[in-house]
């Protein structure tokens, strides 16, 4: 039997076991960082799909309530369809919205009485489902080819099919009939753009990709892909997010109004081997190093054991006594194998050199544990500071539109778990575009911040006031019994706001609307509809006064 010499057994033995060691760990971590690396871009994914069908379904729902409120304006009310007043009101908005592709006003039997550049007049929409579903309500629809408007239109630059979003609501009269609908065709590509944008953040993850996919699954878009079938039991996951031919893809509903037709998923998918690529950098980094370690150790092995056991004995039992911080640790200077009386040299040297070095790691882990107190005091304050831009107006310092609209969806769940009714109040400021023509924006800009600050302190502690948009303001009141009932607090308001002093303009009026949450109400959007109706009625009635 052919027996190794000790250097070849302790080389072959370490070499084989450092190598075994190192490998299983690199595989180990590699496979952590690998499904780590999955699930942050499946959370990344994920968040972006939530903003950006959050974003989506606000585009949305701005759009069904500009076309809504311009329905009930007092032009539409009078009755008479042809006015020329009407159009001009359309065109107005068409202009100002660059995604609407036709406006138009269509009579109980269908006929487009008028349009926005002429489209469709005099032509029959009877069989349209939103004509149909525009007689009964508001109305949102799914994406379709308008067949005859395309003709009319100049087609896109890419060669797709001009495809359009419609949105109707009914125009009553004054005693309440129907006696038509206010139509409105939003181009398709307006939609993919807000999706688009959304998702080609500066700062988004690379390769992603973006799709619209309707209920059944099927592509919306993007127009390469329209028509594809996605896996229809993924577009609900409990994760959010799954993994699928190659990608990773998260799924988010768009949420959409009662009277929307219109059930979308945003998905956003990015290539599995772009997810994982840092992951699997970081495994080929590790299997390299443990391989240049492998060697190493073989290296180191192979002089260690060419040694004699008994130095080797001492000087291990030297180094416990360093590792295990006692004293007395004494390093052999010299022997007569030099490598023996080298290393016992160089032992003492790294003794002193790893204690020195131990005194500076306590002082800089000390000066570190300060940095991060002071940058974590620094990131506190930053956060707050961003949260107060996040929710408050800029230029007034009362609670921005954002902020309201959440507000007012919680006064709204509340009052209907609880039956806790609570009002609202829109106050718009008279005359204000005269300020800004006669004395200038930073003077509107003054008026403006005069009145916020009126409306604060005439309010209670616990009401909340909002810049709403421009001019006007919007004040929730969870308190509405006496003797601060909602009446009660608009005419404080206006009062206030009437016997006010205004540098330079001297004096600003303000009209009020007044809506009371109510059992029947489907969502908050009924309750400002209401109060929005109340301030185009004490507009109406000659203004500086409450409805």
């Amino acid at each position: 039997m052919i027996k190794a010499s000790l250097r070849s057994h302790l080389t072959l033995w370490f070499a084989g076991l450092s190598l075994l060691i190192l490998l299983s760990v690199g595989f180990y971590v590699g496979h952590i960082a690998t499904e780590q690396m999955k699930q942050a871009s499946g959370n990344t994914l994920l968040s972006t799909a939530r903003s950006t069908a959050a974003l989506l379904a606000v585009q949305l729902r701005e759009r069904q309530l500009e076309v809504s409120l311009l329905s009930k304006a007092p032009l539409f009310r009078r009755g008479d369809l042809d006015a020329p007043d009407i159009l001009a009101l359309m065109e107005l908005r068409t202009q100002s919205r660059a995604e609407y592709a036709w406006m138009g006003v269509v009579d109980a039997e269908g006929r487009v009485r008028q349009a926005v550049n002429g489209l469709l007049v005099n032509q029959s929409v009877q069989q349209r489902p939103w004509f149909q579903a525009g007689l009964r309500g508001e109305y949102t629809g799914d994406p379709h080819e308008a067949v005859l408007l395309a003709k009319l239109l100049p087609g896109a630059a890419n060669g797709e099919p001009l495809r359009f979003i419609d949105f109707a609501a009914p125009i009553r009269n004054a005693s309440g009939e129907t006696i038509g609908v206010l139509g409105a065709h939003a181009h398709w590509r307006w939609v993919t753009q807000i999706v688009a944008s959304a998702v080609t953040q500066k700062d988004a993850l690379p390769d992603i990709e973006a799709l619209i996919v309707d209920f059944d699954g099927k592509v919306l878009y993007p127009e390469a892909l329209a028509g594809e079938q996605m896996p229809k039991d993924k577009l609900v996951t409990p994760t959010g997010w799954f993994t699928d031919n190659g990608y990773v893809t998260a799924s988010v509903a768009v949420p959409s109004p009662s009277n929307a037709r219109v059930s979308w998923y945003i998905m956003v998918r990015q290539p599995l081997d772009v997810a994982l690529q840092p992951a699997r950098s970081l495994l080929y980094k590790l299997m390299v190093l443990g391989l240049l370690a492998a060697i190493i150790f073989i290296v180191a092995a192979y002089y260690l054991a060419s040694s004699l056991s008994r130095p080797i004995e001492r000087l291990a039992k030297s180094a416990k006594q360093v590792q295990d911080h006692q004293p007395g640790a004494v390093f052999p200077q010299e022997h007569p194998v030099l490598e023996i009386a080298q290393l016992g040299q160089s032992l003492t040297g790294m003794t002193h050199s790893l204690l020195a070095k131990e005194r500076e790691l306590q002082e800089t882990n000390a000066s570190l544990e300060a940095t991060v107190a002071q940058r974590t005091a620094d990131l506190t304050q930053a956060n707050a500071d961003l949260l107060k831009l996040a929710t408050h107006d800029a230029l007034t310092g009362v609670f921005n539109r954002r902020r309201f609209d959440e507000k007012l969806a919680e006064n709204s769940l509340l009052f209907q778990r609880t039956g806790r009714t609570f009002a609202l109040l829109l106050i718009d400021a008279d005359y204000f575009k005269r300020v800004n023509d006669t004395y200038g924006h930073a003077v509107g800009d003054d008026v403006l911040c005069q009145l916020a600050a009126l409306i604060e302190n005439t309010t209670r502690a616990t009401d909340f006031v909002a810049r709403y948009g421009g001019e006007e303001f919007a004040v929730l009141l969870p308190e509405v019994e006496e003797p601060d009932s909602p009446d009660v607090v608009a005419e404080k308001i206006r009062a206030a706001v009437a016997a006010a002093k205004f540098p330079t303009v001297s004096q600003v009026t303000v009209s009020i609307g007044v809506g009371v949450a109510e059992p029947s109400d489907r969502d908050s959007l009924a309750l400002l509809k209401r109060a929005d109706m109340r301030l185009y009625e004490a507009k109406g009635a000659g203004r500086n006064r409450v409805a």
